[in-house]
């Protein structure tokens, strides 16, 4: 910072000043996520990418397709002052390895409990964004004494009613455009994602973000592993259909964009769970995180 010769003591002093507050709030930013840590755990023969930090109850989040766990780095020192919090790579995405098995939402809800088991934790809250609702979700119905808080955002459940007309709707045509025209052209096909289904194409997903997500997806079979997790949708939609039939007990908050599917999770939420919040976050979008940030980490911090 430069401070220039005008009027020596006074700006002298609102000088030291300002050099004072911006190394303040360098010193905290650096200590706010230097708690903060990425390791590798070796779950089911798969290796998990994740980070970890905080303190307190666990709290475990799930990231969406067209990103990573990074996407959560904004919320995780507002997080950690509250949380233990985890947040892996899905199984086959980011820096997670490629399962030589199945990629699908319930078995890679099953990859994560262990993992979660594995770090000592036996009770934990969850939240997941896009698919990886869908996992989080899976998860809650096949352990759901080990999970205390549910927060799904912004996508739908396969096989609950009302999601045909969402998997059928030609605008989201990428459900089943899966094959292998657009790897190597990953930055025209993400750019539908991070700019159509937002609520203004200018204000969605960091260029700096948008840069690593689409290096994480570069790599060999990284797109054909992500498309796993769509091509599983009619299995998923018969193990939804069949969880469904026992209500889940805790608490659930389901959020979402109000131009986007905020009110068809909701209703859908409300048929699956008996404790349902829903919040609708105004002039968002499907990434409603990166959107509109306070609307969002304040619900998903009182909610947990």
């Amino acid at each position: 910072m430069k401070c220039g010769s005008i009027s020596a003591g006074f700006a002298y002093a609102v000088c030291i000043a300002l050099i004072f507050v911006a190394l303040s709030g360098t010193a905290s930013a650096q200590t706010g996520t230097k708690q903060f840590a990425s390791h590798d755990a070796r779950i089911d023969g798969n290796s998990l990418h994740y980070t970890m930090g905080g303190s307190g109850p666990a709290v475990l989040l799930l990231h969406g397709f067209a990103e990573t766990s990074r996407m959560w780095n904004p919320i995780l020192p507002t997080l950690g002052a509250k949380f233990t919090v985890i947040a892996p790579d899905l199984p086959g995405i980011g820096d997670s390895s490629i399962p030589t098995g199945n990629i699908d939402m319930k078995t890679a809800a099953i990859q994560i409990h262990d993992l979660v088991r594995s770090l000592g934790i036996t009770k934990t809250r969850v939240v997941g964004h896009d698919i990886g609702l869908m996992v989080a979700y899976a998860y809650a119905a096949q352990f759901p004494s080990e999970v205390e808080k549910l927060v799904v955002m912004d996508a739908f459940l396969p096989g609950v009613p009302g999601w045909e007309a969402i998997y059928d709707n030609p605008n989201y045509w990428h459900f089943r455009f899966n094959g292998s025209t657009p790897e190597g052209r990953e930055n025209i096909y993400f750019a539908y994602f991070w700019n159509d289904l937002a609520a203004a194409k200018d204000h969605s997903i960091p260029e700096s973000d948008r840069k690593a997500y689409l290096a994480a997806y570069s790599g060999p079979g990284r797109m054909r592993a992500s498309w796993q997790y769509f091509v599983s949708w009619p299995q998923t939609a018969k193990d939804f259909e069949q969880m469904a039939k026992t209500k889940l007990a805790m608490p659930v908050l389901s959020i979402g964009g109000d131009k986007s599917l905020g009110m068809a999770l909701g209703e859908q939420m409300k048929l699956v769970a008996n404790d349902v919040q829903v919040v609708i976050v105004k002039d968002a979008g499907h990434w409603i995180l990166e959107e509109q940030p306070k609307q969002t980490t304040v619900a998903i911090v009182k909610f947990l």
